[in-house]
């Protein structure tokens, strides 16, 4: 029983050790996205930090379509990159959880 229980505490462990090293990489993964019209441009890291933002000349004449631009972009790179974090930590944890009876919680 003891063996068992040390076992699943090893693996615990191990799979924390996972989620960690999985959290250092999403801060390399880029994430790429544009406006519609390629005006904007901006690239976020999966662990969701903005890396580079590009601006045409033509926006720099209308804030409030800038900000416009802005925040429609940033937003779709940011909601990406959630997706693509949110994926990576589960399937580590997942992999990773002992099994245990009737607690099933990856289903």
């Amino acid at each position: 029983m003891f063996g068992d229980m040390m076992g699943m505490m090893g693996k615990l462990k191990e799979t924390q050790q996972k989620v960690e090293d999985t959290k250092k990489r999403m801060d390399t993964v880029l994430i790429d996205e544009q406006s519609s019209d390629g005006l904007i441009k901006v690239s976020v890291t999966a662990s969701r930090n903005i890396k580079s933002i590009s601006i045409d000349d033509s926006l720099l004449n209308d804030q409030e379509q800038l900000e416009d631009y802005l925040i429609i972009t940033l937003n779709k790179a940011l909601h990406k990159a959630e997706n693509i974090y949110e994926t990576e930590i589960a399937a580590v944890a997942k992999d990773g959880m002992p099994s245990i009876p009737g607690m099933d919680m990856f289903k």
